[in-house]
């Protein structure tokens, strides 16, 4: 049996005399692989930062520093993840995040993971940082949250899945990348014993990121008095073991599940842009659940493009059918 090939992580130094970072690090990562220099060769005490250049770039003789065999090596979204084949100092991350007004990347472990977001703070009142989130809410949905307290600005939109959900780009180009469905306890269990939970899972699997909240709590699952508590739990089960990418939340209460809600879409903002930007600065192509194989974002109502166009000085009639012109107007007006 023909032994298998060791992937490593390369250290070398830095053959330039004149640069300020003193190695190269080669990540086993795409065709050729990715090349930066850096300072260091293990980010122990802080973060490394890592400036990206060409593969062409790593020598032909390069001066070996050290041989790290990895047992992982992975992009995760807008970050490398790296797993070491050793009993210390195993897991890594190679970070691409923005700072100083500039794209950059670090070279972080557990331990030295908050000095690699710079410029990025922690959740407080507003999820992510983010000034003023758009959530688009299902135009089906009944009593929908109404995100009060928080920066959100909704958007009614008829969805193909899910209650609510953000987009990335431009509104006449944008792309549905994450959406939430809502259900309370009686829904969850009704809609899980017909059948309609597992065409709605198959659904948001369509979407690079989705899951689904439950306004009570999984305990209450064992006190249902209609239905066997063990057919509703392994049914939960099985689908989550099926569809691991979609997440069943137990929230305990509208309130709470309005919060996850939130924070959630903000999350999958935030990670929707720096997952685009990854793809670019990475050179890789990107998998089945990246941003750029996301679904189109659901198209405006004729009734909200109808007001646009009567906003811009449009004439169109008051009811039917407009004319694809005021459609093809709304389109090139949306466009960056």
């Amino acid at each position: 049996m023909a032994d298998c090939a060791v992937v490593e992580l390369l250290i070398a130094r830095n053959p330039d005399p004149d640069s300020a970072l003193p190695y190269l690090l080669r990540v086993p990562l795409g065709d050729e692989g990715l090349v930066f220099r850096t300072k260091g060769t293990w980010p122990r005490t802080s973060a490394l930062y890592c400036h990206p250049v060409p593969a062409a770039e790593w020598p032909t003789e390069p001066e070996i520093v050290e041989r790290v065999p990895l047992r992982s090596c992975a992009r995760r979204g807008a970050a490398i993840d790296v797993v070491a084949d050793r009993a210390r100092e195993q897991r890594s991350q190679i970070v691409f995040t923005r700072g100083r007004g500039r794209e950059m990347v670090f070279w972080q472990s557990p331990r030295t993971r908050k000095q690699a977001r710079p410029d990025v703070r922690l959740p407080t009142a507003r999820a992510s940082g983010i000034a003023e989130l758009e959530i688009v809410v299902d135009a089906h949905e009944r009593y929908a949250y109404r995100f009060a307290g928080k920066p959100v600005r909704t958007l009614s939109r008829g969805l193909a899945c899910g209650d609510y959900a953000v987009t990335s780009g431009a509104d006449a180009d944008a792309k549905l990348v994450a959406a939430v469905e809502r259900k309370s306890l009686p829904d969850l269990v009704s809609s899980l014993i017909s059948g309609r939970l597992r065409f709605a899972l198959g659904e948001l699997a369509t979407l690079p990121r989705a899951a689904v909240v439950v306004e009570d709590r999984y305990s209450q699952v064992f006190t249902l008095d209609r239905v066997r508590p063990a057919v509703v739990a392994d049914g939960l089960a099985e689908l989550q073991v099926r569809w691991p990418m979609i997440p069943i939340v137990f929230c305990e209460t509208r309130a709470l599940a309005e919060e996850w809600t939130y924070r959630y879409l903000a999350a999958a903002s935030t990670w929707a842009e720096s997952e685009s930007a990854a793809i670019g600065r990475i050179g890789l192509t990107p998998g089945v659940d990246g941003v750029l194989d996301a679904p189109h974002a659901p198209a405006p109502s004729t009734a909200q493009v109808r007001a646009w166009a009567r906003a811009n000085g449009i004439e169109v009639p008051e009811r039917g059918r407009l004319r694809p012109q005021v459609h093809q107007a709304w389109r090139q007006a949306h466009q960056h």
